[in-house]
């Protein structure tokens, strides 16, 4: 078995390759993809292999930040897609057999800071 460190990099490896037969091989069969700000659950292999072949194409991805211990992983990408740079958290659980068995991810929206605090703060 791998280290979840090195599954989660070869599952965004495989996603922006589109290498779509890698990037099943990955997943365990019942593994379950949650994105809770949409509300949205798809589960097992199948589906989940099915959901990002349909995505709409034109982005490409970087990862910035993965860590794993045991079988647990966390990822930090960026996303750039139509000009905008976008960036998600996914959180990873892999099995025995070290798949990828559940997967959580947020994107969040960025959003202008509540005002007094900017004599703590440098904007980026």
């Amino acid at each position: 078995m791998t280290s979840a460190e090195a599954t989660v990099l070869a599952y965004w490896q495989a996603c922006e390759a589109r290498d779509w037969e890698a990037f099943g091989g990955l997943l365990a069969d019942n593994v379950v993809y949650h994105l809770p700000q949409t509300r949205e659950r798809i589960t097992g292999r199948a589906a989940v292999l099915r959901f990002n072949q349909e995505y709409p194409d034109g982005w490409h991805l970087t990862v910035t930040r993965a860590v794993g211990s045991g079988r647990h992983a966390a990822t930090w990408i960026t996303c750039a897609y139509e000009g905008a740079q976008l960036s998600a958290t996914s959180f990873f659980d892999l099995d025995e057999a070290g798949l990828v068995r559940e997967v959580t991810e947020f994107w969040p929206e960025p959003y202008e800071p509540p005002p007094g605090r900017e004599h703590l703060v440098e904007r980026y």
